[in-house]
């Protein structure tokens, strides 16, 4: 009968502090939040009770305190707060009116905002380091040791699944949503097999556990193949680089020289950006940038030998191109980007100029290229105010 009782304490000492750590989630007893906001509107009651000290704070102190958010709407996350046990009297009697905050909420607060951030992996570095320290303990028992491995296969079980589900029923804009659960798959597989071995070495009679963690973290990495692969896949047909993981663009940018990083950009022309162009208007431009029409094709002419064939329409591309270019030169051998956009007298008209000029570099049968610089030109009372240095000229042969 005592260790029953024991038992019941404990599962009521667990009941307590879980129904304190989830009522940040609970929008009214029993029910689950769907707005947002009201996390916020739980953490400003939760500081409020962290800056008033161990004195504890009324509803109507706690109110005041939370002002920024309307009254009513504190008044109830006080009171499903105070219902889980997050809040409760600061001495246990009928007419207390002071209240004290636990600690958990707060804690379940950072760690959902984290999660939310980082997709739990910081978390999960924490637990399989906590694991590797487990097993590693002189002291540690074959029981422990097959705890740890099951809870791993567990969670890796779970990452492999939903990426598995994502990948096979969900959009590449809903799978970049979840990217966080491929970051930094490779040092979680290497912190599990990690502790894998370890198991396996000081209790082989473990092996069938261990082969089920094998199981799990070759699952994942499978399913962390997948999904990157369609990730790629998707970035590289809609020139959307945004769906590729953030870690994949540090690496590049940390690992990249100078020359590395401009032929990013090399081929493409931006506007100047300017308070009249709205973000929509210039991601569309981006976006267009690129794109490629059909081919034209040359109408059908006569098969007779009396008929002149007409010049097809990428040898007129290339002559006007050519002859672009010759105006802006002028007799010269290399003009100034700073002298062709300001001879245009707008930014509109220069845009156009600008990119005939492109096109002229970029293409194989004419001699000319375009050459920018790190410099810029800032003149307010020009009709393009911010104009990067560079120069066009013909390309030497």
């Amino acid at each position: 009968m005592e260790q029953t009782l024991l038992d019941a304490e404990a599962e009521a000492a667990v009941l307590r502090v879980y129904r304190q750590v989830f009522a940040v989630l609970a929008r009214e007893a029993g029910a689950m939040i769907i707005d947002p906001d009201l996390l916020d509107v739980d953490q400003a009651i939760l500081d409020a009770f962290a800056e008033a000290g161990s004195d504890g704070l009324t509803v109507e102190q706690a109110t005041a305190a939370c002002r920024s958010y309307e009254h009513d709407v504190v008044v109830r996350r006080f009171d499903v707060l105070r219902q889980y046990g997050a809040i409760t009297k600061l001495v246990d009697r009928p007419n207390e009116l002071r209240h004290r905050a636990a600690f958990a909420p707060y804690v379940m607060l950072m760690f959902l905002r984290r999660m939310s951030v980082q997709g739990g992996q910081a978390e999960l570095h924490q637990l399989l380091t906590l694991e590797h320290h487990s097993v590693s303990d002189p002291k540690a028992t074959a029981d422990q040791g097959q705890a740890s491995i099951q809870r791993l296969t567990k969670v890796f079980r779970l990452l492999g699944n939903e990426l598995a589900i994502l990948v096979a029923t969900s959009t590449a804009a809903q799978l970049r949503e979840n990217a966080q659960l491929a970051w930094g798959n490779e040092t979680l597989i290497e912190q599990a097999e990690k502790v894998h071995r370890i198991v396996l070495e000081r209790w082989p009679e473990l092996h069938r556990v261990c082969t089920a963690l094998r199981m799990s973290l070759a699952a994942y990495a499978d399913a962390v193949q997948t999904a990157a692969g369609r990730l790629v896949e998707r970035a590289g047909t809609t020139r959307a680089l945004g769906l590729l993981p953030i870690e994949t663009w540090l690496t590049f940018t940390r690992g990249s020289d100078t020359d590395v990083l401009a032929s990013v950009l090399d081929g493409l022309l931006f506007d100047a950006a300017a308070p009249d162009f709205a973000p929509e208007t210039l991601l569309e431009a981006v976006e267009s940038g690129r794109r490629t029409g059909t081919a034209r094709l040359a109408p059908p002419r006569s098969s007779g030998d009396d008929t002149e064939a007409p010049e097809s329409s990428a040898a007129v591309d290339r002559e006007g191109l050519r002859a672009e270019a010759e105006r802006v030169l002028a007799g010269r051998d290399e003009v100034s980007v700073t002298e062709v956009v300001d001879a245009a007298g707008d930014w509109i008209t220069a845009r156009r100029v600008l990119a005939e000029l492109t096109a002229a570099h970029l293409h194989d049968e004419l001699e000319y290229e375009l050459v920018w610089s790190d410099g810029m030109r800032i003149d307010p009372a020009a009709g393009t105010p911010w104009v990067t240095e560079g120069s066009f000229r013909r390309r030497a042969s």
